[in-house]
């Protein structure tokens, strides 16, 4: 039996000679995955395993070194994190098997290893991995057992991080979008408070006028016209232009005072210097001065009042579709409807969506259907965003529902540059991916393929350069399934 250091280690860690057969065979006793064996197969990892110790922080391996020795944690614990991200990625206590296992695809460290307790251990060189599985058979059906149980906790683990990062990303988008309405109707109300008293001191000014009953008829007679003549206009940027610059010459040569500041309200409303003629018949230019300024004033008032009842609504329709995106507040199984929650995924994202153009397909009068109406949601969201990420942002997106016999046919084109077709049958694989590293865990499509199956239903892919297209077939009436 041999006895290696990984690092230099306390003395009181280390005995004088290799630990007696004996104690390491009870100390393999308490190993869970080696419960029942044989005392002669004890005896047999006991004097072939080489035994490990570290202390307290030191490294034991680092991710990306070749995995290749199978490592029985007697005592002590190691902590694996990955190079990138503070979350541990799997902890390892006494009792457990680890490192690389017989029949075990592992080809190196998938993160950075290090003691943090007093640690004791047995590594098994690959090497000795043919004799061992002939001298103990039983370690065949143990390890595929420990293999199992990894491959379900790393899963587990991973499929935690995906919905993370997906609720990082719902956020993230969600605070984008209220972040614009918000910030507007804050500004808005700053602006209301200042223009009212602007307007409260206009008000004053016009009231000092001391016009006469008909004067007064006529003034309010032609601000009424002015309005009505406002809420029917509609100018595009290059009139709005020229109507404020012969407006400025008009206000000028009338002489009236802060023509810089009425103009820009009088364009914006659609008024030209023809519909303020009128009013120079019965008002000098002191009057028409402090009548376009109070009438300028309300505009500004109206135009900060409407921005904020604007930007509310936009806050209000964001949660709603939230609310609606995630069910909240209703039973799992809803009665869903297909192209709304297609809507309602697409305000979600709506942050990715300034230079995507959306072309939607929705057959008419298509059946709702019974199903789990936030995670369909999740399967639109997968399918959308890997469309998004096909064309960066820049392109153009189909959605399409039909009916198909007995199921609704979803389809989510993209234009983007297609996957290659060795890749095609590798797509819906798990931790299978294509993006970048730290771009993508490969479970979006696992995810998806899961959802979908759950309903009775089935995705495929049809991808050639310029046309990527994810079907998905859903039954329309679930017998029950669930």
């Amino acid at each position: 039996m041999n006895t290696a250091s990984i690092a230099p280690p306390a003395e009181s860690l280390i005995p004088k000679s290799p630990t007696p057969v004996p104690e390491i065979v009870a100390a393999l006793k308490r190993v869970a995955a080696l419960h029942g064996m044989e005392e002669a197969d004890y005896e047999w990892l006991a004097t072939h395993g080489q035994e490990r110790f570290a202390e307290p922080g030191t490294t034991i391996f680092r991710e990306g070194e070749a995995a290749t020795e199978m490592t029985i944690m007697l005592k002590g614990e190691v902590h694996v994190r990955r190079e990138h991200g503070p979350s541990a990625l799997w902890i390892g206590r006494s009792g457990q098997i680890s490192g690389l296992l017989p029949f075990s695809r592992m080809k190196t460290y998938g993160g950075h290893g290090y003691a943090v307790a007093p640690t004791w251990a047995l590594v098994y060189p690959r090497e000795i991995f043919p004799e061992m599985l002939k001298a103990v058979p039983s370690m065949t059906q143990r390890c595929v057992g420990v293999l199992l149980d990894r491959v379900r906790e790393v899963t587990r683990m991973e499929q935690q991080t995906e919905k993370l990062n997906a609720l990082g990303k719902l956020a993230g988008n969600l605070a984008h979008e209220l972040n614009n309405p918000a910030s507007a109707a804050q500004r808005a109300a700053s602006g209301l408070l200042d223009e009212l008293r602007v307007y409260g001191y206009e008000k004053f000014r016009l009231g000092s006028l001391c016009l006469a009953d008909e004067a007064i008829a006529q003034v309010h007679n032609w601000q009424q016209s002015v309005r009505e003549h406002a809420k029917r206009h509609n100018g595009n940027p290059a009139e709005y232009a020229a109507r404020e610059d012969a407006l400025l010459v008009w206000l000028r040569e009338h002489n009236v005072e802060s023509a810089w500041k009425i103009a820009p309200e009088l364009a914006e409303a659609g008024i030209d210097p023809a519909q303020i003629e009128p009013l120079t018949q019965f008002l000098d230019a002191h009057g028409l001065t402090v009548v376009l300024s109070q009438f300028a004033s309300s505009q500004r008032a109206e135009n900060m009042a409407n921005a904020m009842l604007d930007s509310t609504a936009r806050i209000f329709d964001l949660i709603r579709a939230i609310k609606d995106y995630s069910y909240m507040d209703q039973a799992p199984i809803q009665e869903v409807d297909i192209p709304q929650g297609l809507e309602n995924t697409l305000s979600m994202l709506q942050s990715r969506m300034q230079h995507v153009q959306v072309e939607r397909r929705y057959a008419a009068d298509l059946p709702r259907i019974s199903a789990y109406a936030s995670e369909l949601n999740q399967v639109w969201m997968a399918l959308l965003e890997n469309a998004l990420d096909a064309i960066q942002d820049r392109g153009k997106i189909t959605l399409s529902v039909q009916p198909s016999g007995d199921m609704l046919l979803i389809e989510v084109w993209d234009d983007g540059p297609g996957i290659p077709p060795e890749l095609q049958d590798r797509i819906f694989e798990p931790f299978f991916t294509t993006k970048a590293p730290g771009c993508g865990l490969g479970l979006g499509l696992d995810t998806v393929q899961r959802i979908v199956r759950k309903h009775r239903g089935y995705v495929q892919v049809q991808s050639e350069p310029g046309a990527t297209c994810f079907q998905v077939r859903l039954p329309v009436e679930q017998l029950q399934a669930y």
